[in-house]
């Protein structure tokens, strides 16, 4: 596995044209794909970010991380995709999930897996950009000219997992760092796979993972702890994860009872503190540089395609650099 990603939002303070060096520098040091977070009440809009990365950018895979159903109409995202595929020379991928930080910050509700896997063949009857009867009344996509923009799927649980393995172009992989957890996921995709008759070549499975590095371990697991509670939070609705991982359920619940969405993923999050030191090692990379080294070669060697590190906030370009000049070269060698 020597394939990496970068992922990341763009705060309300932050000058929507600083992604146009971040995008260039990421796509200059080896990345080959860049993932953008929808949040429209917490982060400045994807699509203008995602545009500016492009514009950017020659080879740069750019999409999504991801989007809903729900806060913009399948006909809206369809058409933003395909000007993001023109403008990324032919690169746009579009991220799709139930919806969690967008969708109840606007009072919504996460879609059912049904409706997912409905959405997913909207999307591509759209890019056809042949008339199709969509939505109780005959649609055609103007822009689309049959360019099929490859869909992702964020997965964590098995009905997820299973859907991405049936009808996507690639899985994001999201929940922990942890061979075992990713291992217990992994089998499910291939369930899906295997119903639909596909090959596991047909699917990009991209794993998200944050990392924080630092000889102090306490500073290490703070700079990733928002993160890990994030996570906490989502998995709080569970019916089914790895035995191992039971023993973490009361934080579940105490991080999805006390998570603001307002400051979603920030590192100076009131609601941070409700997760384990434990847990937090568990879901993220925390910890000197050759113990995340480590950690990474043990994910290099399951069944990924790909592995995208979140951006935090705080120094991205130190970050990105850190990755590109130390730890990835050190996890190739």
């Amino acid at each position: 596995m020597d394939r990496w990603g970068l992922s990341m939002g763009v705060s309300p303070r932050e000058p929507l044209m600083n992604v146009s060096e971040l995008a260039a520098e990421a796509e200059a040091k080896g990345f080959e794909a860049m993932w953008f977070i929808d949040f429209q009440l917490g982060m400045k809009d994807v699509y203008a970010a995602m545009n500016v990365a492009a514009m950017a950018t020659e080879n740069l895979h750019i999409g999504s991380a991801v989007t809903n159903l729900l806060t913009r109409h399948p006909t809206v995202t369809a058409n933003a995709t395909l000007a993001l595929d023109e403008l990324s020379n032919g690169n746009a991928m579009l991220g799709l999930g139930a919806g969690w930080s967008a969708v109840y910050g606007a009072g919504g509700v996460p879609s059912k897996l049904g409706d997912l896997s409905a959405g997913i063949d909207e999307f591509r009857q759209l890019f056809t950009g042949e008339e199709q009867e969509l939505y109780g009344t005959k649609v055609k996509l103007a822009t689309g000219a049959g360019k099929q923009v490859p869909i992702y799927l964020a997965v964590s649980q098995p009905g997820m997992l299973r859907l991405a393995g049936e009808k996507c172009d690639g899985a994001i992989l999201m929940g922990a760092a942890d061979p075992e957890f990713i291992a217990w996921q992994l089998k499910y995709i291939y369930e899906g796979l295997e119903k639909a008759g596909r090959d596991r070549s047909e699917l990009v499975i991209d794993l998200t993972v944050t990392m924080g590095v630092d000889d102090d371990e306490e500073k290490a697991l703070s700079d990733v702890r928002a993160w890990a509670t994030s996570q906490a939070a989502t998995f709080d609705v569970w019916k089914t994860m790895p035995p191992a991982w039971e023993r973490f359920r009361p934080e579940f619940a105490a991080a999805n009872s006390g998570y603001h969405l307002v400051e979603h993923l920030s590192r100076h999050a009131g609601h941070k503190q409700v997760v384990s030191d434990e847990f937090v090692k568990s879901v993220a990379l925390a910890g000197t540089a050759e113990q995340c080294v480590a950690r990474l070669k043990e994910l290099c060697a399951l069944d990924l395609d790909r592995i995208t590190f979140a951006l935090l906030s705080g120094g991205r370009k130190r970050r990105m650099d850190q990755l590109a000049n130390e730890i990835i070269p050190a996890v190739n060698a």
